[in-house]
């Protein structure tokens, strides 16, 4: 598939940093032509730092609530991005008998990143950077706001 899907599911381990980076991301870029949603195989509370890399360039995801595969229907997505390899295996399985395509975009965990505050927030920006090519890259100009 090519071009803007009109939904979109993100996905990662735990749905605290990779995933809910990637659906922010999304939304600011292509929230007016595609529903865009985000899960993982665990849930955990929105990271401290992706909230910060988020807040620099004007996207707050405080109201972030993660949520796990179970919690999302899998024939609702055209297409699923997984972030880490146990989402993408996860992601296989959950879509098993539906349309929806996969993809799998390896992308670094900057939670395991170690040093100083600056040292790990550049990780969590660079990941962010990363992610925002990628969705250009893949899915096209935005038309509506700009990140």
């Amino acid at each position: 598939m090519n071009g803007l899907p009109a939904s979109l599911l993100f996905a990662c381990s735990e749905n605290s940093v990779r995933s809910p980076i990637a659906a922010a991301l999304a939304r600011r870029l292509y929230g007016q032509s595609s529903y865009i949603d985000s899960a993982g195989v665990r849930a955990s509370a929105v990271d401290g730092f992706a909230v910060q890399a988020l807040g620099e360039i004007g996207i707050d995801v405080h109201h972030h609530h993660a949520k796990t595969f179970d919690d999302v229907d899998p024939s609702s997505f055209d297409v699923i991005v997984t972030l880490s390899p146990e989402a993408h295996h996860q992601a296989l399985e959950f879509t098993r008998g539906t349309a929806a395509e996969v993809e799998y975009w390896p992308v670094p965990d900057p939670s395991v990143v170690e040093g100083t505050r600056d040292m790990r927030l550049d990780a969590y920006r660079r990941l962010r950077d990363m992610i925002l090519m990628r969705l250009k890259a893949r899915f096209g100009a935005p038309s509506g706001p700009t990140v």
